[in-house]
């Protein structure tokens, strides 16, 4: 592979609107709501949301290398691996590796001190949290992700919906706003969804090494039941969102973005092999990423109406 292939294959550089979307949402949310838009701290925003994107990814598959999860679903031919595959096959060495995630880190830091200084410093709770929480989502002494009671899928609804949206709103505007907070709940869940659902990969490795998913725990057929309660959970926050008046009525277009799940999970059974839920994963980002794309637009169309 070329470094840039090594490097797209190491952030998991696909994974990127998941984070970039909800920062999109709550800039477009101040723009609307308040007339604030200032294009260098959305820039500085973008940025440094990717960054810690990708450090929080990276940093997850060194940990999990470390604490042998990656080796163990690699050993399994019945499971699907969704780490990288850098670290257990030998491609990148470890301190490397290491070397990247920390670097993306520093940089979203440096662009998160700068957005305190710009828009107020009660941003950096944003910045502390949203480190803490990349970090220890499998890193010892925490490692919540590991715990399976849930405290993983809080984190990263906290992490991937309501900070980026609520904070790039507050980058904007100087303010926080419940309602940026509900705006954040849809495409934050249906975030939440994506990452839960790759647990169904390598449930069985995972329990194997101690990692306590709520899909090991539950296990699978219960935890498929969830996760479509995940889906509807979201798109009745989104009928909320309009009804409320957060988001005008034409924003009951991204209704649609279930489509991709609702196709995936009829033909799922309630026990299947691993392979079966890849295009549960593929549906899921499609789902996550067109909802807050179609919520953008619908403000953006509001403001011209």
């Amino acid at each position: 592979m070329s470094k840039w292939q090594l490097f797209l294959k190491a952030t998991r550089f696909y994974s990127l609107p998941v984070m970039l979307v909800p920062v999109v949402l709550g800039t477009a949310a101040a723009y609307v709501w308040e007339k604030e838009f200032h294009p260098v701290l959305f820039i500085l925003a973008f940025l440094g949301a990717g960054a810690a994107h990708l450090f929080s990814n990276m940093i997850n598959d060194l940990w999990d290398y470390r604490n042998g999860t990656d080796t163990a679903a690699q050993q399994n031919s019945d499971l699907v691996s969704t780490h990288s595959g850098l670290l257990t096959g030998g491609i990148v060495s470890e301190k490397a590796f290491a070397a990247l995630t920390w670097l993306f880190l520093a940089f979203a830091v440096v662009c998160g001190v700068l957005l305190c200084v710009f828009s107020g410093w009660e941003l950096l709770y944003f910045v502390v949290v949203g480190a803490l929480i990349a970090y220890f989502y499998v890193a010892p002494p925490l490692r919540f992700g590991y715990r399976g009671k849930g405290y993983s899928e809080v984190a990263i609804l906290f992490a991937f919906g309501i900070m980026p949206v609520a904070g790039s709103y507050f980058v904007q505007t100087g303010e926080f706003s419940l309602r940026s907070v509900l705006l954040s709940l849809p495409v934050g869940i249906l975030t939440t969804l994506l990452l839960f659902n790759h647990h169904f990969l390598h449930w069985q490795s995972d329990r194997e090494v101690g990692k306590r998913t709520l899909v090991v725990v539950w296990g699978e057929q219960k935890a498929l039941v969830l996760s479509r309660v995940m889906t509807l959970m979201a798109y009745v926050l989104l009928l909320v969102c309009i009804f409320a008046g957060v988001l005008p009525f034409y924003a009951v277009v991204a209704l649609l973005s279930v489509l991709p799940l609702y196709r995936v999970y009829r033909g799922l059974a309630a026990q299947n092999p691993s392979v079966a839920y890849l295009p549960l994963m593929g549906a899921s980002l499609k789902a996550s990423m067109w909802c807050g794309i179609i919520m953008s637009v619908a403000l953006l169309l509001e403001s011209l109406i």
